[in-house]
């Protein structure tokens, strides 16, 4: 899975991350359930603690439910309103970055979409 969030950030934000990225992909539907925590903590190498902080945003943020003693379900809706605020979050964090790298490159739109050799 290939995360949205950069290599450098807080694991619980790359973990996030990675759960976006597979919903936004369609890999987790409304309705479907998410990987467990100790699952999930498994197969990235992480704490347990960890994963529980990223599950909780997600609650938190109304994109999935909690049904106790069974687990984490993605709501309906929830892949519309996540790719909305992950646009909105790239706009405003990611993109003026991007934009200020490419002036500083002398890159403009159309080489970036030729993808220019290095």
């Amino acid at each position: 899975m290939t995360a949205l969030s950069n290599d450098d950030s807080r694991v619980y934000i790359r973990l996030r991350g990675i759960i976006v990225a597979a919903i936004l992909r369609g890999d987790f539907r409304a309705g479907d359930q998410l990987p467990s925590v100790r699952s999930l903590a498994a197969q990235h190498g992480a704490n347990p603690l960890t994963v529980a902080k990223a599950y909780q945003t997600f609650q938190d943020d109304g994109y999935v439910e909690v049904r106790r003693g069974v687990g984490m379900f993605v709501l309906p809706g929830a892949a519309e309103q996540l790719r909305e605020a992950e646009r909105t979050r790239f706009l405003r964090d990611s993109w003026p970055r991007i934009r200020d790298h490419m002036r500083l490159l002398g890159l403009s739109a159309a080489d970036m979409l030729e993808g220019v050799d290095a």
